[in-house]
């Protein structure tokens, strides 16, 4: 990324960072991969539950491999060959744990949380169960407003998504959200995070890259 565009998008982070921390959340800039772990090791320590939402951008910046090391208790829900209501066992289990990690749909730079669901079992324990969260995005989830949190999502991550998972959903055609009945349909729960009422259980790490939808 050219420095210039790198410098741009430090800046959006830290205003970002300042408006979540107005919002009893706590927010963090980190380099790299290295940085990223040692953040996260402040939060989280050996033998702690731990489970994830579904996010690209924790398996892009391999936060799902540090979840397998065997350091923790990981409720995984990507482990092979799991039945339906196994996924949903963990899914239930997930909102008990000690730290929940995840990505957003979009972050304003009000220090907001943007978020749609399929399922909600994401958004639920965003919302609360969890002692911690953990919320890893690229840059490329700052939005300015919550008016472009929901265009990001209606042209960008819901069809993205639905291409990803094969939905046979009308966007997966599209390209952008038509808003359908499909029984397939992932844009079920739409949840806005304006603010923590217990300040630091949430937790937002950024890097200056661009990761997931």
């Amino acid at each position: 990324m050219d420095t210039n565009v790198m410098w741009v998008n430090e800046k959006k982070i830290e205003r970002t960072i300042k408006s979540l921390e107005k919002n009893n959340m706590k927010g963090y800039l980190v380099n790299n991969s290295e940085e990223l772990f040692e953040r996260i090791e402040k939060v989280l320590k050996d033998g702690d539950t731990v489970a994830c939402g579904g996010s690209m951008t924790l398996f892009e910046t391999k936060v799902i491999d540090y979840l397998r090391s065997g350091r923790f208790k990981f409720l995984d829900r990507y482990e092979p060959n799991l039945t339906p209501e196994e996924v949903k066992d963990i899914f239930k289990k997930s909102l008990l744990s000690d730290v929940y990690f995840t990505s957003s749909n979009a972050i304003t730079e009000n220090g907001e949380l943007y978020n749609v669901d399929g399922n909600g079992n994401r958004v639920a324990a965003m919302l609360y169960g969890p002692e911690k969260v953990i919320v890893v995005a690229g840059v490329n989830k700052i939005v300015a407003n919550v008016e472009e949190a929901i265009e990001r999502n209606k042209y960008l991550c819901a069809p993205a998504n639905a291409k990803r998972l094969s939905t046979n959903t009308p966007c997966e055609v599209t390209g952008y959200c038509m808003d359908c009945q499909s029984p397939t349909r992932i844009c079920c729960e739409y949840t806005l995070i304006k603010r923590q009422k217990t300040a630091n259980r949430m937790h937002v790490i950024f890097l200056n890259e661009n990761f997931g939808y």
